[in-house]
């Protein structure tokens, strides 16, 4: 895994500093101060968000070159949590409140995701993707898909009960249930391969767009935060509640440009497991953290919200560049600033 190409001032910066292994600078904070001051969407700037993802990868695999102990740095900590609290508060504005009712969790759940209408991605690639347009999007999601499950899984030392328990019987599919082969992140790189494109971990980075940083610092700021566990619960309950019939659209648009079921397979898997998945997060997992702490009630919620929300980005952010007949990913053009 490489430091990723700097897309502005602050992510110049880090890199620098990252590979310096000294500590952070005076110049990366003050470069910081000035994005979060300047910056109109948080949510889809490159720079706030490429600089948000380096900080998180610290807690995953790291990158070649930078020392572990970066890790707890308190001075890339502060930094880190000044891009967080922004993003944070991007995140509240972009789903608005979120009502909690009396209702089960689980029927709440249910009534967030049918009033969502945000546009269909599996839509448009079932009937009218092409074979570049599934290239990119899969380039888009590999920066979750190959570290898949990873960012809901720190919420699990945070549980007791039949909440933790449900949490590990979803998470244990998505790690293939013991079988390397078949964790989900690898049955996604495997599709890359037959598409074309690089499976390394990390290595299409520099070809994705922000939003496919938002969409991942999100499941990391809720999984890394203790306070945020409601929100990683929520998140997560909404990914499962929503991918079964996408997926199996996914796989029709995937087998109508001729590929068989050893490319299919990541998603006919996610069509049979998310749709047992569903009743045991949002019931057995959702309903029994709210049923012990029903203060965790509206961060559930919102964590839900924002799956949504995030899933629209995207989908407005892909569709958009193809209905304009360009590239979804980053383009040479848009050239990585020097620090």
């Amino acid at each position: 895994m490489q430091l990723p190409r700097p897309r502005g001032p602050l992510s110049a910066g880090l890199c620098t500093d990252l590979a310096a292994g000294d500590s952070i600078s005076p110049g990366t904070v003050a470069a910081a101060e000035a994005l979060l001051a300047a910056t109109t969407d948080p949510l889809t700037d490159d720079d706030l968000q490429l600089s948000l993802a380096i900080c998180y990868e610290l807690h995953y695999r790291g990158f070649d070159g930078v020392a572990d102990s970066w890790e707890w740095d308190p001075e890339l900590l502060r930094l880190r949590a000044l891009l967080e609290q922004r993003h944070t508060a991007a995140l509240r504005a972009l789903v608005g409140d979120v009502e909690a009712t009396d209702a089960p969790v689980d029927q709440q759940l249910a009534a967030l995701i049918a009033a969502d209408d945000g546009p269909s991605l599996s839509r448009h690639l079932a009937r009218n993707g092409t074979l570049e347009q599934w290239r990119e999007y899969l380039a888009l999601r590999s920066v979750y898909h190959l570290k898949e499950g990873d960012p809901h899984t720190w919420a699990i030392p945070r549980l007791g009960g039949r909440a933790k328990a449900a949490m590990v019987e979803i998470q244990a599919d998505e790690y293939g249930g013991g079988s390397p082969e078949r964790m989900h992140s690898q049955l996604f790189a495997g599709m890359m391969r037959d598409l074309g494109l690089d499976t390394g971990y990390g290595a299409l980075w520099d070809d994705a767009p922000a939003v496919a940083f938002t969409s991942v610092n999100t499941m990391s700021l809720f999984g890394l935060h203790r306070s945020l566990r409601g929100a990683c619960l929520g998140h997560l309950a909404a990914v499962e509640m929503t991918s079964s019939e996408p997926s199996r659209r996914y796989s029709s648009g995937l087998r109508r440009l001729g590929f068989g079921d050893t490319t299919t397979v990541f998603y006919d898997e996610h069509v049979e497991a998310d749709a047992v998945h569903e009743q045991i997060a949002s019931v057995d997992m959702c309903g029994s953290l709210v049923a012990e702490s029903p203060a965790l009630l509206s961060d559930v919620l919102f964590g839900a919200a924002c799956s949504l929300a995030l899933d629209g980005l995207t989908a407005v952010h892909l569709l958009g560049a193809w209905e304009a007949g360009r590239s979804g990913l980053r383009t040479a053009d848009e050239e990585p600033v020097a620090a």
